[in-house]
């Protein structure tokens, strides 16, 4: 996906992450951005995992970043599919390494009563 301008605070940040096969596999925990003085920053990657939370969300974040086991994944941005209510992704989750602490729980989840809808 490139070329379209969107606010990525409102449209990006925090929004969950579906696979190419609508799979959920986590959410844009932060955003890699470059670009130099005069250049127009651009987004280059999506981070996602434990290992981001801490300084967003100072001690409590980095809490549960260790308990959650710190793992850290950089989805480059060119892997992004499509932005709407979550953002789309080309390839399947196992491929980006993404998913893994959804798959520790949702065995857990499938079991809760109304947590399929």
């Amino acid at each position: 996906m490139s070329g379209k301008e969107i606010d990525i605070g409102l449209h990006v940040l925090d929004h969950q992450l579906l696979d190419k096969d609508g799979r959920r596999c986590g959410n844009v925990d932060d955003l890699a951005i470059e670009g130099g003085v005069g250049e127009v920053p651009e987004v280059v990657a999506i981070l996602c995992g434990p290992g981001y939370w801490g300084p967003r969300a100072g001690l409590l974040g980095r809490l549960a970043g260790w308990i959650g086991g710190g793992r850290r994944v950089r989805v480059p941005w060119s892997e992004v599919r499509k932005v709407d209510s979550a953002v789309e992704l080309k390839r399947g989750a196992t491929e980006l390494g993404l998913g893994r602490g959804d798959d520790r729980v949702r065995p857990y989840m499938d079991k809760i009563p109304g947590a399929g809808r």
